[in-house]
């Protein structure tokens, strides 16, 4: 998952105060500094890494229809996996990324040493328990097999949606780190790990799958049709949100996209292409 802090004198002399340090004097401008020291070109395109769906389409209707009146050229570069996002933002490889929700970046940074950071929340993709061998969560009996994914967060989400629909038992206080190790019952389930994004190709060959919504979509399920179970969206603390490295999150062109994302054009879109199954998340903070 180029330093651009744009800090006023008086909050940068707090900072050095406060750092020990001793300011040097300067006539650059801060705001056109990024995190590596060098200088924002702000006519230079700006490069998110995003997962194809829904976080490139929705990027991708920003850069056809809303980017140019702002002035923003935007390049999309699409990823199918939930790592390379992450280290491609931290090695300045790309100036940003939109694909993941904040526990799995707490959970990212801690595990890698990486510094990114959110920018501002977009939309959420309620996660969902998928079958094509039974038609109704009251379907799924003792024997069979339902596949999770494999990364700690969603792997915990996952087991946090069967349990709140009494298909397993957890430990008091596991919370999202559920790991198939704190199941108390599982009521004679089996269950496979896999990694998220090859979990939709799994349905054929187990009897129920817990399914990450971008992939949901990407395999041509409906979460709002084809999902026995959705996650509520209700206090859900998964907003999948714009991001970047730490010192760039006041980089005009990423200001430029974080406002056009939280755009009145941009919920109609989402509201308009998912039809529920993906829900804007406007108006929360994202840190």
């Amino acid at each position: 998952m180029r330093k651009n802090t744009k800090l006023t004198a008086l909050a940068a002399a707090t900072a050095a105060l406060a750092l020990g340090l001793t300011a040097c004097g300067s006539s650059s401008d801060p705001s056109s500094t990024k995190a590596d020291g060098g200088k924002v070109d702000e006519n230079k395109p700006l490069v998110i890494a995003a997962s194809p769906s829904p976080h490139a389409d929705i990027l991708n209707f920003v850069k056809d229809k809303l980017a140019a009146k702002e002035g923003l050229k935007l390049e999309v570069k699409e990823f199918t996996d939930y790592v390379l996002p992450n280290t491609a933002t931290e090695q300045g490889q790309v100036d940003g990324n939109y694909f993941q929700h904040k526990p799995y970046l707490d959970d990212f940074n801690k595990k890698n040493g990486t510094h990114i950071v959110p920018v501002v929340n977009v939309h959420l993709e309620p996660l969902g328990l998928y079958s094509k061998k039974v038609k109704a969560l009251t379907d799924i009996k003792a024997g069979q097999t339902i596949a999770v994914p494999n990364d700690t967060t969603n792997e915990g989400r996952a087991l946090q949606l069967l349990a709140a629909n009494k298909l397993i038992t957890l430990k008091d206080g596991v919370g999202t780190s559920a790991k198939l190790s704190d199941i108390t019952d599982k009521k004679g389930l089996e269950f496979k790990e896999l990694e998220a994004a090859t979990v939709p190709r799994a349905l054929n060959d187990v009897d129920a799958a817990v399914i990450n919504g971008n992939y949901a979509l990407e395999a041509n399920l409906s979460p709002a049709k084809d999902a026995l179970v959705l996650e509520k969206a209700e206090g859900n603390p998964y907003a999948n949100f714009l991001a970047v490295k730490d010192g760039n999150q006041n980089d005009p062109r990423i200001q430029k996209l974080a406002k056009l994302l939280n755009s009145d054009e941009v919920k109609k879109f989402i509201q308009d292409k998912y039809q529920g199954s993906v829900i804007p998340a406007f108006g929360t903070p994202a840190a």
